[in-house]
């Protein structure tokens, strides 16, 4: 128990570690839980000032200009060839990330970037974000019979495409991985966000997407432009399969 060491003292001790070359590390001082205490409280401080950062920079990336898409762009799937506004699947918004899976990647055929299977491991379900009028999609290079096999050997099931033309060079990932956020609205499609490398790592649940959609993650304490649609926070969590019911649970 911390209480039975000795406050302010520091020592070198040993790790029981897997796989890792370090076992040998200082460790900070072990003091009292009241001192403990004191310093969590001074660092939930910064901690709170970071979440604050965290919401302005997404209220900036609300404001982020769009640029129109006024070229067609083609995916195969599994019920064929699909168009860039068809992935949207009925919906407003579309998350498009661009896994690294193609010849030449480490272990083709059988396996892909090892980013982005932790990527794709740790998304949260996607019914949460289709509540919110988003839809999100995996696209890649690899021929589509290569990717089933892949999703299936993985155990995904996330909806994944096999890019037909130059959609991937013409929005920064010809090759490697990133995320690329489309709108649509009176039938025209238009980018709106981008981001890529250690910016991915901290994204996958439900609130990091919605916070780079141009809608944000549409609650009543967001700062959004005039006009976004806005709803009391957490009155829409639902299980994931209760949202399509018709009884669904009352906020």
């Amino acid at each position: 128990m911390l209480g039975n060491h000795l406050p302010g003292v520091r020592g070198n001790v040993k790790l029981a570690t897997k796989g890792l070359n370090t076992t040998q590390i200082d460790i900070p001082p072990v003091v009292s839980p009241e001192e403990w205490q004191t310093a969590r409280d001074a660092l939930l401080t910064k901690e709170k000032a970071a979440t604050r950062a965290g919401d302005a920079l997404a209220a900036e990336r609300r404001r982020l200009p769009w640029v129109e898409i006024d070229k067609e762009y083609r995916f195969v799937g599994a019920d064929g060839e699909r168009l860039l506004s068809d992935l949207f699947d009925g919906r407003t918004q579309l998350i498009v990330y661009r896994a690294f899976f193609e010849p030449g990647v480490e272990n083709w055929p059988d396996g892909g970037c090892s980013g982005c299977a932790m990527f794709i491991d740790n998304l949260g379900h996607l019914a949460h974000l289709n509540e919110r009028d988003t839809t999100f999609v995996v696209v890649s290079a690899a021929p589509l019979d290569a990717i089933e096999r892949y999703e299936s050997r993985m155990g995904w099931d996330v909806p994944w495409f096999t890019t037909a033309d130059d959609f991937s060079a013409d929005f920064g990932v010809d090759e490697y991985f990133g995320l690329n956020v489309f709108a649509r609205a009176d039938d025209r499609i238009y980018r709106t966000y981008f981001t890529t490398d250690r910016a991915v790592e901290a994204i996958g649940n439900v609130w990091s997407l919605l916070d780079i959609t141009p809608l944000g993650r549409q609650e009543e304490w967001e700062d959004s432009p005039a006009g976004y649609p806005q709803g009391p926070p957490f009155t829409w969590w639902k299980l994931h399969d209760e949202y399509s019911r018709k009884d669904p649970r009352p906020d």
